[in-house]
């Protein structure tokens, strides 16, 4: 019986790598799209484009690892049910309860793949990320090199070059400054180059024209220059700091002193609470998300009409195990003492699990099943 454990858990997890390789790549190509078009829309490079690829992926896969447990639960089941292995088994004297095991085991290496990812990799890499994501936002430099957009990089500014050079050179370029209030200001150039002059950035202007219009008289004076220099340090913030909040914070970060934590960041206890018990309870959730995918096959039996009926049934168990986490979050965040309540879902999937196992190992229809097949 444990050869049977090692191969049917070996084979749960080589499926479950497989599900998980394809449902990672398919949602980061559909997320990779909108990051591309974006990142390289704002002037950024590749490395740029990689390096927030990266940081986004354990949440990623934080997001499909139930539905790749799931799905490998299922696959194998189904397999070993089509191929009377499970039969020949139940036929020894082993009962659902003891072939369970396996896939228990496949469950709780599920459920600490997950507790790595949201307990640590995760809150880590949403941090970086969001810091990275200020620093992009505050580099004006490259926004200012996007070619035939009329760009805002600033309240009350206004820009915009038809073309970028391969040298870096803005061509035929249009800058309008509406930031004073006695006055407003547009540049007109011919070329224009950027230039940092130690920790500042100045746009220097070539063959150009300044127009001046006054608010108070509408007067409206002109001057044309040969090179004209334009800070633009003050259109970026000085502060690349982000302010901290909850899902920056590691789990051993928020295990204790809730109420310093919640004045700290500004937010409620039960924010605190329901941000830290959902992460073990989505954990927990991933034994469940195995268990149910087993046991719901086995009640069901070999049937020469496949086991369509049993899969959706067990898809839809599941939908509405996770659905109950949005209603929970509620009654948590206005009370953090109510934080049991965030581990009814996986409470609840373990009960529906222990039915249906003992279904499986004392229902009629299973027996039935088991003298036609001798």
């Amino acid at each position: 019986m444990v050869r049977f454990d090692r191969y049917m858990l070996s084979q749960l997890m080589w499926l479950f790598g497989f599900f998980a390789l394809v449902l990672v790549a398919v949602f980061w190509i559909n997320r990779a799209v909108r990051l591309f078009d974006r990142l390289i829309g704002d002037g950024q490079t590749a490395l740029v484009f990689l390096e927030f690829s990266a940081l986004g992926l354990p949440r990623l896969i934080a997001t499909v690892l139930p539905i790749a447990t799931f799905a490998a639960a299922i696959y194998v089941t189904n397999r070993l049910n089509n191929e009377s292995e499970l039969t020949v088994m139940m036929s020894t004297g082993s009962s659902p309860w003891r072939m369970a095991r396996p896939v228990a085991v496949f469950g709780l290496i599920s459920a600490l793949m997950m507790s790595l990812l949201l307990h640590l990799l995760v809150p880590i890499a949403t941090e970086q990320l969001d810091e990275r994501e200020v620093e992009i936002s505050q580099n004006i430099t490259s926004r200012l090199l996007t070619e035939g957009e009329f760009l805002s990089p600033a309240p009350g500014v206004t820009f915009y070059s038809r073309t970028v050079g391969q040298d870096g050179v803005l061509h035929d370029v249009f800058l309008s400054d509406r930031r004073g209030t006695e006055e407003r200001m547009i540049y007109t150039a011919a070329e224009a180059y950027l230039v940092r002059n130690g920790e500042g950035t100045s746009l220097i202007m070539v063959d150009g024209l300044a127009q001046r219009l006054t608010n108070d008289s509408l007067s409206l004076s002109t001057a044309k220059f040969r090179d004209f220099s334009f800070d633009i340090t003050t259109l970026i913030r000085t502060d690349p700091q982000i302010s901290t909040r909850i899902v920056h914070m590691t789990s051993d970060q928020l295990l204790t002193d809730w109420a310093g934590i919640a004045e700290r960041l500004n937010t409620s206890e039960g924010a605190v609470a329901e941000e830290l018990h959902g992460r073990f309870a989505r954990a927990a959730f991933c034994l469940v998300t195995a268990l149910i995918g087993f046991a719901t096959l086995l009640v069901g039996g070999y049937s020469r009409f496949g086991v369509r009926r049993e899969i959706v049934i067990a898809f839809l168990v599941l939908i509405a195990l996770d659905g109950m986490r949005g209603s929970l979050s509620g009654p948590v965040l206005a009370n953090a003492g109510l934080w049991p309540i965030m581990y009814t879902p996986a409470v609840l999937g373990g009960v529906i699990v222990c039915g249906l196992l003992w279904r499986a190992s004392g229902g009629r229809v299973f027996r039935r099943r088991l003298r036609g097949a001798t």
